[in-house]
């Protein structure tokens, strides 16, 4: 490990770049779908289901198809033979519980929000007005809306939110280390810290969350030409066709799907929607393009939501802290449907709860439970944030039950920078890590000592305003990652991506890319590893991507996985056409291939001043005048990249929060991260995917929660009731790096993308209820709510959580509440 290093003179790998994308973007010169028009274009709006449960009696379309400009008014029975389904592509146990996932359902609707009709007419204020005019009566059924009593309810007695199921229990899924022969039996480390250990008991609530994207989801369908072509505002182009294609029947070669400039997705656009589906049944079934583009209130309502777990967890350790043993058990409300992935949601965060720590014993058991809620599936993070929050706030109420510094506590446990390579008690092999330099760092940043001797001086005189710090080290498993894994998981699709590079005569070059950006900045750093290697000026480098009919192989974007898998495919597929090009360059120069050197751009035969530029190269592979005899005149190139292993990065983040405990209301003051994410490649583009997680994370902490009332209605629909925090809300944060490259990527990289919002939730919340915990306070609920945090101090309790005499249990394996 070292600190990161300065770029070498002249090269891209390191060096602040702007973003080649943000002059289209922030001049307003971009291509968002919903700018699209296209000649006969029509227009869509939703009818949406006000109830979470009912029955569909009848629909009465007449008002709305004699309404001015409305062109048809479908129904699913209208579509039924042509809209296909939303398909889950991860079924994580062979008997799950699969609801089947209409567009638009034909006689029950299970979630407020649901489509039941759709209107089509000549302007989008046309098919709103219609929209309204659809007379829909419904025989309402009793919603499954709280998870734990959904969690209970069978067919002999409670609420199903799919009644023809039998269960609302999707699927039970389980990891023991005993039995993994990864560790130790958990059990029995239970009994022993039972008896003459720790044991902490605690369930902590993640609340479900809504990813708030910037822009809106939108989608046109063009059936007119030889193929139908759907732009979508989506993270997964390659995807959705193929989905497309499997759930209707369609050929996947008559479908092309373009992702064009995408305005955020954080998971959120990680989906085959309803909406696009039902665009694509209704642009085929009149043979005219089509677009359809949510409001902020449906984005809110029936995009698919994150989170929402209860988290029951049972730490073992001896009486000097020595972590033993590890029990976790989740209750995940999946909403009303299995998303693309979301039954696999929690079972990413079962890798993680070990964390950076050396846990002998680990059990895992995850209930993914159907409600009559809002779909869930990815948001930030995935499963890794959940994990990292449960044992963070774990190792801070160990480090609480001894009497020790929650830093000393983590460092007593950790895994050591000596021990890596290190198969963890969930078997995984993390390849690289010195999480001792990342704390070392970060605790220099925040002025960790002055600030915890400023918190004992207030506490005792007993001041209104209690100073917090927050603790939370991280690391997780990015770039989803080796097919094989990915299949003995039960996942549908692999974990490898595809690259091409084409020189062109002209010298420049085209860089075509499967992963598909919204807002990382692919093409920026592609531009730097491509002109870094192949020895090019970045202004000379175009990425293409975000097009099935442009880059027809790819798995798209999510998990941290473009910079790690991508750059990697990329990397590969630029060191076959140096390979391609040495021949040429060996036959121009009157050289041996074996005497070139390749570097800067050019070849050189060794020894001498001779020498050739790989772009001159490409114009005479172009012209084809003089070429090694049976060579084809073509240097492009691609490569497919499958990794063998996921990579880990991590950090330390520190948090010194303020709280008011006459009003319960918390204030951040500082807030520093040092994470290692291996080499970096534009620091400047890893400040912004920092700074953006960070806030996210922080936002869960605090302030973002999505609320339904009894009804199944919710409450928090709009920007005015859902809270998500501006630059007002928040503080500078200070970020560094420290650097053990990973050894499984040719560039030393990790992933980015989701550090921050995995680390800095556990951290700010650490904070909060250190600020108060010598008043008697071991939780407070997320968000951190100034009502909550003045409860919490108030009661002098728990604050929400339990503790092992108190704590309400369930049995995850039965779904039974006891």
């Amino acid at each position: 490990m070292t600190a990161v290093q300065e770029p070498a003179a002249g090269a891209e790998i390191g060096r602040d770049r702007r973003r080649k994308e943000d002059q289209r973007l922030i001049t307003g010169r971009t291509r968002w779908t919903d700018n699209l028009t296209l000649p006969g274009m029509l227009h869509l709006a939703m009818v949406r289901s006000p109830f979470p449960h009912a029955r569909i009696t009848s629909i009465d379309t007449a008002a709305a198809k004699a309404a001015p400009n409305v062109v048809a008014v479908l129904t699913g029975a209208d579509l039924a033979e042509t809209q296909g389904a939303c398909i889950n592509a991860w079924p994580v146990v062979e008997d799950q519980v699969t609801p089947v996932h209409l567009p638009m359902p034909t006689d029950r609707v299970a979630f407020a929000g649901e489509t039941v009709a759709v209107v089509v007419a000549r302007s989008a204020a046309a098919a709103r007005d219609a929209s309204e005019l659809v007379e829909v009566d419904y025989d309402e059924l009793p919603a499954a809306l709280d998870l734990k009593e959904a969690a209970a309810a069978h067919e002999a007695g409670g609420t199903l939110a799919h009644p023809d199921l039998g269960t609302n229990v999707s699927a039970v899924w389980r990891f023991d280390s005993a039995e993994a022969g990864t560790g130790g039996d958990v059990e029995q480390a239970i009994a022993e810290a039972r008896s003459g250990g720790i044991l902490i008991e605690r369930e902590y609530r993640q609340q479900r969350l809504i990813p708030a994207f910037m822009e809106p989801r939108s989608v046109v369908v063009d059936p007119t030409g030889e193929q139908i072509t759907v732009w979508s505002a989506t993270q997964i182009p390659h995807i959705l066709r193929f989905a497309m294609a499997a759930s209707t029947g369609v050929p996947e070669s008559k479908i092309r799907v373009i992702a064009p400039d995408v305005g955020g997705g954080f998971g959120g656009k990680l989906q085959q929607t309803p909406e696009e589906m039902i665009a694509f049944a209704v642009a085929r079934r009149l043979g005219k393009p089509v677009k359809f583009t949510e409001t902020r209130s449906e984005s809110l309502l029936t995009g698919h939501h994150g989170r929402d777990q209860w988290q029951r967890l049972t730490l073992a350790a001896t009486k000097d802290g020595t972590v033993t043993g590890l029990k976790v058990d989740l209750l995940a409300d999946l909403g009303a449907y299995v998303a693309i992935v979301g039954g696999g949601v929690p079972v990413l965060g079962a890798f993680m709860f070990n964390a950076i720590y050396k846990f002998p014993a680990y059990q895992f058991q995850t209930t993914n439970v159907l409600t009559n809620k809002t779909w869930t599936d990815a948001y930030r993070g995935a499963g890794r944030p959940e994990a990292t929050y449960g044992i963070e706030r774990l190792m801070d109420e160990l480090a609480a039950e001894i009497g020790v510094d929650p830093l000393e506590i983590r460092e007593r446990n950790w895994i050591t920078h000596e021990e890596f390579p290190f198969t963890t008690v969930a078997g995984l092999e993390y390849d690289s890590g010195n999480y001792e330099a990342a704390t070392a760092r970060a605790k220099e940043m925040l002025g960790y000592d002055e600030l915890r001797a400023e918190q004992a001086e207030r506490r005792a005189r007993g001041d209104r305003v209690q100073l917090g710090i927050g603790v939370s080290t991280f690391t997780e498993m990015c770039g989803l990652a080796p097919s094989r894994v990915l299949g003995s998981l039960n996942y549908g699709a692999g974990g490898w991506e595809h690259a091409e590079i084409r020189m062109l005569p002209t010298g420049k070059v085209e860089v075509i890319t499967g992963a598909s950006a919204h807002g990382q900045g692919h093409e920026t750093a592609f531009s730097q590893i491509v002109a870094d290697r192949l020895g090019v000026p970045f202004e000379d480098v175009e990425v293409l991507h975000g097009d099935t009919q442009i880059s027809h192989k790819g798995l798209d974007t999510y998990g941290s996985r473009s910079l790690v898998v991508g750059g990697e495919a990329l990397v590969r597929a630029v060191d076959k056409v140096i390979e391609k090009a040495r021949p040429v360059a060996a036959h121009l120069l009157e050289s041996s291939a074996d005497d070139l050197e390749f570097s800067g751009g050019s070849f050189t035969v060794r020894g001498t001043d001779s020498a050739l530029a790989i772009t001159e190269i490409a114009t005479a592979v172009f012209a084809a005048h003089n070429l090694p005899d049976g060579m084809e005149p073509s240097l492009d190139s691609e490569a497919t990249y499958d990794p063998v292993n996921f990579n880990f990065p991590h950090g330390t983040h520190l948090c010194a929060a303020e709280v008011d405990t006459e009003t319960g209301q918390v204030k951040l003051r500082k807030y520093v991260c040092c994470d290692d994410i291996g080499v970096v490649i534009n620091p400047l583009i890893v400040a912004g995917q920092v700074h953006g997680g960070l806030v996210q994370g922080i936002a869960q902490a605090l302030w973002e929660e999505a609320v339904y009332d009894d009804f199944g209605t919710l409450v928090s629909g709009s920007f005015t009731d859902y809270l998500l925090p501006t630059a007002a809300d928040t503080i500078s944060f200070e970020i560094d790096h420290t650097s053990s490259p990973c050894t499984t990527n040719s560039l030393g990289a990790k992933g980015v993308g989701e550090a921050g919002t995995i680390a800095s939730t556990p951290a700010v919340v650490n904070a909060v209820v250190d600020a108060v915990r010598h008043l008697g306070v071991n939780d407070v609920q997320m968000p951190c709510t100034p009502e909550r945090v003045w409860r919490a101090i108030n009661s002098g309790s728990a604050g929400g959580s339990t503790t092992e005499a108190a704590a309400p249990h369930f049995d995850a394996s039965e779904g039974e509440a006891l």
